[in-house]
């Protein structure tokens, strides 16, 4: 049987990923995933792409309270109410315009000395706008496992493709053959649309952001490229009907 075997979230884009059992969907995905993220001086989007060891950080928000706080590896903690100061607007991948409000207060200095850069974190103005396109995506542990076969590998952990869902139980890629498809977790239905292009990213360790393995030149070696360029692994989603996803439930594509 298809089932949700892991969640994963973060509220600040780039940071350690928390695994909670459960999540209540909505249109915005997880309305806390990613509602934080952060820029360079010049404005542009800063994330683990560019500097992979942000995944050491730990960040928790209290979204009610709106309080902070952020974990770092040697054991200091920043924390504190989120006061908003100016707003920005930030180019996602040249995909999406995203607004939001400058943060005030001691993390983006603590962030800055933690990846040698000026750093600002911005708080997006519409919950889960700090996804890269859609709302959720997902990936089955077979594809990942067949990926850790191709590459001649003894595992790979799924971890470092930072989906929002993976799902057990599928033949490897079969979520590929959902797209335009809908696909009933738990309370949610979901609409799959296209393949997820990824980055190098992925190429990190998920636990301390070290590139240590090349996976998208095994992708690509086995799996081609999408138009040439693009090199997918695993598929997006949109929310049509929300409701709580547990660990455990049943993945079932209808119609």
């Amino acid at each position: 049987m298809r089932a949700v075997s892991r969640l994963s979230v973060t509220p600040v884009k780039g940071l350690a990923l928390h695994h909670p059992e459960q999540a209540t969907l909505d249109e915005h995905g997880v309305a806390a995933n990613r509602r934080f993220y952060l820029v360079r001086e010049d404005g542009r989007l800063f994330s683990g792409l560019q500097h992979g060891p942000l995944v050491r950080v730990r960040a928790e928000w209290d979204e009610e309270a709106d309080c902070l706080s952020l974990s770092f590896p040697d054991g200091a903690v920043v924390a504190g109410e989120v006061r908003l100061g100016e707003p920005v607007h930030t180019d996602f991948w040249r995909r999406r315009d995203v607004p939001g409000r400058v943060v005030e207060g001691p993390w983006a200095e603590a962030l800055s000395a933690h990846a040698s850069r000026r750093l600002r974190l911005v708080k997006a103005d519409v919950p889960g706008a700090g996804v890269d396109v859609e709302p959720v995506t997902l990936v089955s542990e077979e594809s990942v496992g067949e990926l850790a076969r191709q590459a001649r590998r003894d595992a790979v952990d799924g971890r470092r493709f930072r989906m929002l869902l993976e799902i057990a139980g599928c033949a490897p890629h079969e979520e590929d053959s959902w797209a335009g498809r809908r696909v009933r977790i738990g309370a949610v239905l979901l609409e799959v649309g296209g393949p997820v292009p990824r980055c190098a990213t992925t190429t990190r360790d998920p636990a301390t952001g070290v590139r240590d393995f090349d996976t998208l030149r095994e992708i690509a070696a086995y799996r081609g490229r999408r138009d040439g360029h693009d090199i997918d692994f695993g598929v997006y989603a949109r929310v049509l009907e929300p409701g709580r996803i547990r660990l455990g439930d049943a993945v079932e594509p209808v119609g």
